[in-house]
């Protein structure tokens, strides 16, 4: 794909909430694809609907796409620092404190465009191409109740254009009566449009309502907005979900009405949780911060979310990318029209790659946090707290960590030693106890014997491993037992080596006191 500087993308938010995983993947794409093709990406704001506007979610959206290292090239920011080298006018967003605006299409906030917009939409109505609608919210409901009992879709019939003069709408336009302005769709065609991913669309405008374009309190509806931003910003490609396919008909219908160039469409295909639904709130987690909230890497959550609707094609089976091998490899025609599963275990699995390759002062560093709301940890005695501890309990654990908030959960015997457990779990298969007594007893010699510089977890391994030989069942199960109470754990020469030595040999030595 080639270089192209007047490929311009835009991720454009509604500030109802927090930054949705789903968001979070059609962010990405445009960034990925701005990248790809030397554009740009810019960041809008689209508050238009007031009744669902949530305080402080602009500025949660900024911050999650933020983390995410998504970098956007104009539009709204919240970080001078981000900003400061900016070549257009930096300016302080009027609606939202502490949000600054960069770039040379803005304003980036639709809330504060509302003039343009309704310049715009009388336009079309001057133009015959649209028109004033003063029906009440009762007849409209009326209406719609009437269609749908005889079978019919719901649609405006078209009252206020077939039965207003031209004296009446003046009228009451002149006494302020509440009143919307409705696209006025062409009857018997057909909007046909070229979507990269889909190809070919097909809609009948004998199926498209009236749209509203301009509501009743003078804000825009999403159809109006997006078009005239898109259109003003020099929008080449919208990439968004295709949850606003359907949508896209009346999109090319104003984009006619203008005599406006229609840019290239991308509908990204719907994520589903595992039972094929759509992926929502009631299910489940969606939110960016949820996950995060859970211990997913930064760089495996965007890997994940790359991949749910993506894959590079050719038959290539990388599943762990970096974000500069992404751009490299992405292109919308790669991208699947078929819902995308969002498998948790696919999510893990990938999580758990990242984590391994982390050092151990960074894996250290991302969860004290997670260990610091654990109360196993918090009742555990100071030395199980300290730097040097934690990392050799991480250093056990990383191989088969899957998320950072899983720490210490399987192995609580590293900060406890209280645990209860049945004598009889000494023993392994038929044993005699009496063995188990004698293997403990050497065991115990054997750690005793290993000087405070060689408690390494080599030596311990090599150690305990020669003395078991080939029995290693009735050798190291006592042990293990003895060490963590538990059937199941890392090997007792690890457990061991964290533990340290004299803790070691007093947990060996309670275990042979049970037996007695």
């Amino acid at each position: 794909m080639e270089n192209n500087e007047d490929t311009r993308v835009r991720f454009a938010p509604s500030p109802t909430g927090q930054l949705h995983v789903g968001s979070l993947r059609t962010a990405l794409y445009n960034y990925l694809f701005a990248k790809k093709t030397g554009g740009k990406m810019l960041l809008r704001i689209e508050d238009t609907d007031q009744k669902r506007f949530v305080p402080g979610a602009v500025e949660s959206l900024i911050k999650w796409l933020r983390w995410s290292g998504i970098a956007w090239d104009e539009g709204v920011f919240v970080d001078p620092e981000k900003i400061k080298n900016h070549k257009s006018e930096i300016v302080e967003s009027k609606n939202y404190e502490g949000v600054l605006e960069a770039g040379n299409f803005g304003p980036y906030i639709q809330s504060e465009r509302l003039d343009i917009y309704r310049k715009y939409a009388k336009q079309l109505v001057a133009e015959g191409k649209a028109y004033y609608c003063f029906c009440e919210p009762q007849r409209l409901e009326k209406m719609r109740e009437d269609q749908t009992k005889n079978g019919k879709s719901p649609m405006y019939d078209r009252f206020c254009l077939t039965n207003l003069k031209e004296e009446e709408i003046n009228e009451n336009l002149k006494k302020e009566c509440p009143h919307t302005i409705r696209l006025k769709i062409p009857r018997d065609e057909a909007v046909v449009f070229e979507d990269v991913i889909r190809g070919k669309v097909s809609f009948s405008t004998n199926t498209i309502d009236d749209q509203v374009i301009l509501k009743s309190d003078g804000f825009p509806t999403y159809h109006l907005a997006s078009v005239v931003d898109d259109y003003e910003m020099k929008i080449s490609h919208v990439i968004r979900g295709e949850e606003w396919l359907p949508s896209t008909p009346k999109h090319v219908l104003l984009y006619r009405a203008f005599g406006w160039e229609v840019p290239m469409f991308a509908h990204l295909p719907l994520l589903l949780n595992t039972e094929k639904k759509k992926l929502s709130k009631r299910q489940g987690d969606v939110a960016v911060e949820d996950y995060v909230e859970k211990g997913y890497l930064k760089e495996a959550l965007v890997n994940f979310v790359a991949l749910l609707g993506w894959n590079p094609g050719k038959g290539k089976t990388q599943e762990i990318f970096s974000v500069e091998e992404l751009i490299e490899e992405f292109e919308l025609s790669k991208v699947h029209k078929a819902g995308a599963v969002f498998d948790l275990k696919k999510l893990d699995w990938i999580n758990g790659q990242y984590i391994k390759k982390m050092s151990a002062d960074k894996l250290y560093v991302q969860t004290l946090p997670f260990f610091e709301r654990k109360e196993f940890f918090m009742k555990a005695p100071e030395e199980c707290k300290n730097e040097e501890y934690l990392k050799k309990v991480l250093a056990i654990e990383q191989e088969r960590l899957l998320k950072l908030s899983d720490v210490g959960e399987e192995n609580k015997f590293f900060f406890n030693d209280i645990f209860v457990y049945d004598v009889g779990l000494l023993a392994w298969k038929d044993m005699g106890m009496d063995k188990v007594e004698e293997n403990l007893k050497v065991a115990k010699n054997l750690l005793d014997g290993i000087s405070g510089n060689d408690w390494t977890r080599e030596s311990v391994a090599k150690i305990l491993l020669e003395a078991a030989g080939e029995n290693r069942g009735e050798f190291l199960w006592p042990l293990r037992v003895a060490l963590t109470g538990e059937q199941r754990s890392p090997s007792p020469s690890d457990v061991a080596w964290v533990v340290g030595k004299e803790e070691c040999l007093r947990r060996i030595d309670r275990a042979l006191a049970l037996m007695k």
